[in-house]
C-alpha cells in the first residue's frame, strides 16, 4: 500500500539510540541482546478513536505518546525497565493517513527516548474504520523478579504514587509513567505487590486483592486528591475523594509494603513524585473504605470501564 511504503521510507530517515549489537527498523525483525539471567517482560495495549481519545480533540503526537505511555506504566507496575517497543497502526483511509502515522510515531518516539525505549518496528495498514494503535513493549527486570499482584499479605500498608482523580481534564493524555519511581521503590523497601491504576482504585484494588487472596481497607481522608479531581467535584457535585477513587486513567502506582517498612519508606523517599499511604491490607476477601466521618463502608467498584 502506498501509505505504508511512504511511511517506511520516512521511518528509515529517523534516528534512534540503540545499543551497538541491536537492530531496529529496516529488517524483517528487530534484534536485541539479552542477558541469560534476566527475565523478559512483555505487555501490550490497544487504544482507539472514540474509546480512549477523540481524534478531533488531540494531536497525532499526543496519541502516539499515550499509546506508548500506558504500556510503560504496565512495565513500571512490575518494577521493571523498558528496552524497546513495537507500534502497530490501523489508519483510517484518506489523504491525511501518512501525516497521521508520522505524528503518532513522533509522539511515541519522543517519549521512548525519555525512558530508554526505542521504537523497534511494528506494522501499518489502513481500513474504512476508526484509528486504532497497538503498542507492545519489551522490558527486563534489573534486579530479582518482576513485582506481581499476588504477594500482598494482611497488615501490609497500601500506597499510591502521585495524585488521583480528574484525569479526563488532561492527565489521561499527558501522564508520566512511573518507571523511575518503581525502580527506586524496589531499592529502598520490600515491595510485596503492585499494579498501575488504569481504571480507578475502586476497580484496580479489588483486582490486586483477588490475586493476593486478601481484603483491604482504605481511608478516603488519606487519598492524595488532585486539583483536577477537586475541579471535577464542582461540576458533578460528588466529593473530591469519589473522583480520586473512581475516575481512572491516573496511571499511578498502587503498591503494598510490609507494615514495618511503611514509615522508613516515607522517611527515605526523596523523589519529586509523592508517595502516600492510603490504607491497609486485611484478612479475608472483603474491601472497605473509611469515609470522611470515619464510618466503615463497603468499597463499591465504580471506576472507569471501556464501553
Amino acid at each position: 500500500m502506498l501509505v505504508e511504503q511512504a511511511f517506511l521510507k520516512y521511518l528509515a530517515t529517523q534516528q534512534q539510540t540503540l545499543s551497538p549489537d541491536s537492530i531496529g527498523i529496516g529488517d524483517d525483525a528487530a534484534v536485541l541482546s539479552w542477558q541469560a539471567d534476566q527475565k523478559l517482560v512483555v505487555c501490550t495495549d490497544l487504544i482507539s478513536d472514540e474509546t480512549d481519545f477523540h481524534l478531533a480533540d488531540v494531536t497525532p503526537q499526543q496519541i502516539g505518546r499515550k499509546a506508548l505511555a500506558i504500556n510503560l506504566s504496565d512495565i513500571a507496575a512490575m518494577a521493571c525497565e523498558p528496552v524497546g517497543a513495537l507500534v502497530t497502526l490501523l489508519l483510517p483511509q484518506g489523504e491525511t493517513s501518512l501525516d497521521l502515522a508520522k505524528g503518532i510515531y513522533e509522539g511515541a518516539a519522543q517519549l521512548g527516548q525519555t525512558y530508554g525505549c526505542p521504537i523497534l518496528g511494528g506494522d501499518t495498514n489502513s481500513w474504512p474504520g476508526k484509528l486504532a494503535v497497538s503498542v507492545t513493549v519489551l522490558g527486563r527486570c534489573p534486579v530479582g523478579t518482576p513485582l506481581l499482584r499476588s504477594g500482598a499479605q494482611p497488615g501490609d500498608a497500601i500506597f499510591v504514587t502521585g495524585t488521583l482523580g480528574g484525569s479526563i481534564l488532561g492527565d489521561h493524555i499527558s501522564f508520566h509513567p512511573r518507571i523511575r519511581e518503581a525502580i527506586r521503590l524496589r531499592e529502598i523497601c520490600g515491595l510485596t505487590a503492585g499494579m498501575d491504576i488504569s481504571d480507578g482504585i475502586s476497580i484496580d484494588l479489588p483486582r490486586l486483592c483477588e490475586r493476593s487472596g486478601v481484603g483491604a481497607e482504605i481511608d478516603v481522608r488519606l487519598l492524595p486528591i488532585s486539583d483536577a479531581a477537586r475541579q471535577m467535584s464542582q461540576t458533578t457535585g460528588k466529593p473530591p475523594w469519589w473522583h480520586a477513587l473512581n475516575d481512572g486513567e491516573d496511571f499511578e502506582l498502587l503498591f503494598t509494603v510490609p507494615a514495618a517498612e511503611a514509615d522508613s519508606l516515607q522517611a527515605q523517599w526523596t523523589e519529586a513524585t509523592r508517595v502516600t499511604k492510603i490504607g491497609t491490607m486485611q484478612p479475608g476477601t472483603k474491601l472497605y473504605l473509611l469515609d470522611e466521618s470515619g464510618q466503615r463502608l463497603p468499597l463499591k467498584p465504580e471506576g472507569f470501564s471501556h464501553k
